[in-house]
């Protein structure tokens, strides 16, 4: 205890805090103060303990004797005495020892002082207070018991400071918060208020189309009767040119005739008389024809003369004497059963937008593409490499075909061109110019000397290729041409149109042709009665193209969901190929028909056998 009432104040509660003892009260406190005033302060020394060692340690022998109590000196009362001391120190370390709470005692005021200083990490500044301190302390100038503690009021201020910093941190956190709510605020009325603005315009403009339009079709309305007197009035007009045409060729033929008889006077020889005799046997032929039919045999007469003065030019003449379609004798019965089970087998990547159609040579085992990067290109099969790559035109590719002979190709064009390439070296040897819009499609005569072409401008056109130039422009769909073939081995030419009707130009034989609208339904026709004989919803995707195989007995349709349809013309079951990812633009057969050919949009040509 000599110790403890030497040390000072603060370093015995340092001790009897880290050692969980409880503090003094005040009053022993001032008395500690007291003492150390009085006798002097006391400093702790750091001593060092050193443990000896078992070895050097000297016991004292114990001599080893019986010793016991006789049993005559035995006392009973020093027996019943202990037995009780053992007993109570039983229950004394049975008993739980509960240790008094800890009292809160007011903080000093050299504590405060010291605690401050270490909080504000000013470690100078304690080290000079501590040791100035501590010199008064010894020499007595300074009284602790004068000193008290510190005022409560501090130590809550000292917390409402604390409190007062955090509180101002989460103030300027919330501020921070909420402006940025602010302008996410601002912001978003301001875009209420531009999208509202655009609603309303759009709204506007839609009201203003709609009205428009309403205008329009009154106006259109209005036209329709005009229209239809002004139709009338030009067929009649054709059909009064046509008439007054021919009896223009009639009179020159007269004028003609008469000029050669005079011609024959002047020279001096009589053919007056047969010609009288001639000319009375015309008279009675032509009286027994109708006018009709006499301006038809003089038109044709007139066309014959027109034809052997045009002898002297490059033009080409259609052949009369057609030579018989060879794939007429695979459509005998006789042969193989038609085949439906195709599987995918090879997948071609040539184009990087979409093919627009593909094509077979008409003798090897070779097929073109054509896509919408304004490329065509010639692959070798199987294996799929590209031969040859044409590029010329100036916009996407619409449709190609190969010559008869299979050494030249015509392709067509959104850029209203038909181009002509020699597939030995890869050139273009000629363009045909003459559409206003883009050309849909095209195909080559069996005699290999014309090319014809239909167009978005409502008109087809028949080019000589020797002459190398536009031979006829055929008129009469209303709508733009879409596709357009002649018949193998014939002069007869099909076109199809976006007027929902097909056309037939110079028709002689009779053939079942194909059609597909955009509703998916698909139609034979006999076009001898020009009346479809089945019609087959294949919807509701539509139908991009149709094409036969060479024994006419199969159907393939390219659909815009990507699925090749095979319809048997026999049993009308339709089978499904599925295998392209995107829509199906077009479909070929292979000449024997064991391959099918099909494009798509994703560019790609893709093989089923």
């Amino acid at each position: 205890m000599a110790a403890q009432r030497g040390i000072p104040s603060s370093a015995v509660r340092v001790l009897e805090e880290a050692l969980g003892m409880g503090l003094t009260e005040a009053g022993d406190a001032r008395d500690t103060a007291d003492a150390v005033a009085a006798e002097g302060a006391y400093y702790l020394e750091q001593v060092t303990i050193t443990e000896t060692s078992e070895d050097d340690y000297e016991y004292e022998e114990i001599p080893d004797d019986n010793f016991s109590i006789p049993e005559g000196e035995e006392d009973l009362a020093k027996a019943i005495q202990m037995a009780q001391e053992q007993a109570t120190d039983t229950e004394i370390l049975e008993r739980k020892t509960v240790l008094p709470s800890k009292p809160a005692v007011p903080e000093v005021i050299e504590d405060f002082l010291c605690n401050f200083l270490i909080k504000m990490g000013m470690t100078r500044t304690l080290d000079c207070f501590q040791s100035e301190w501590y010199e008064l302390i010894q020499k007595g100038v300074t009284e602790l018991r004068t000193v008290g503690n510190v005022p409560d009021v501090y130590t809550q201020l000292m917390l409402l400071e604390n409190e007062n910093k955090n509180l101002k941190k989460d103030l300027k956190h919330y501020k921070q918060a909420a402006d940025k709510a602010r302008e996410d605020l601002l912001k978003i009325q301001k875009e209420r208020d531009f999208h509202r603005m655009h609603h309303k315009r759009i709204v506007q403009e839609k009201n203003k189309l709609i009205n428009d339009l309403k205008g329009l079709k009154l106006h259109y309305a209005s036209y329709e009767p005009t229209i239809r007197v002004l139709h009338e009035k030009h067929h009649t007009l054709l059909k009064e040119k046509m008439l007054t045409s021919l009896e223009r060729d009639k009179v020159v033929g007269q004028i003609s005739g008469l000029q050669e008889i005079l011609k024959n006077v002047e020279i001096g020889h009589s053919y007056h008389a047969p010609e009288m005799k001639v000319g009375r046997s015309r008279e009675k032929e032509n009286t027994s024809e109708g006018p009709t039919q006499r301006g038809l045999r003089e038109a044709r007469e007139q066309n014959k003369c027109k034809t052997k003065m045009k002898g002297n030019t490059k033009d080409s003449e259609f052949p009369i004497d057609m030579q018989p379609n060879a794939n007429l004798n695979v459509c005998k019965e006789n042969l193989s059963p038609a085949k439906f089970d195709y599987k995918l087998k090879n997948i071609f990547r040539l184009h990087e937008l979409p093919v627009s159609c593909v094509s077979m040579h008409p003798h090897k085992d070779i097929l073109v593409s054509c896509g919408e990067d304004r490329l065509w290109k010639v692959l070798g099969l199987p294996k799929g490499n590209v031969l040859l790559t044409g590029f010329g035109h100036t916009d996407w590719l619409s449709d190609c075909c190969f010559h008869p002979s299979g050494n030249k190709l015509a392709t067509s064009s959104g850029d209203t061109t038909v181009k002509l390439w020699d597939l030995c070296k890869g050139d273009c040897i000629l363009t045909f110019e003459g559409h206003s819009h883009a050309v849909w499609s095209c195909t080559w005569h069996s005699c290999g000397n014309f090319v014809a072409s239909s167009s978005l401008d409502k008109t087809s056109k028949i080019w000589d290729v020797n002459s190398e130039r536009c031979r006829c422009t055929l008129y009469g769909h209303t709508d733009s041409v879409n596709s357009i073939e002649f018949f193998p081995f014939s002069n007869t030419l099909l076109t199809s149109s976006a007027d929902k009707t097909l056309s037939i130009w110079d028709a002689r034989t009779g053939h079942m042709i194909a059609s597909c609208d955009a509703r998916g339904v698909t139609k034979l026709w006999d076009f001898r009665k020009l009346l479809p004989i089945v019609s087959i919803d294949i919807g509701p995707s539509p139908g991009n193209e149709v094409n036969f195989d060479s024994s006419g007995r199969v159907l393939a349709q390219a659909s815009g969901n990507g699925v090749i349809h095979l319809l048997d013309l026999k049993s009308g079951e339709i089978h499904k190929l599925m295998g392209h990812e995107s829509e199906a633009h077009t479909v070929v057969f292979s000449h024997d028909g064991e391959i099918l050919f099909s494009g798509g949009s994703d560019g790609t040509v893709r093989t089923w056998s």
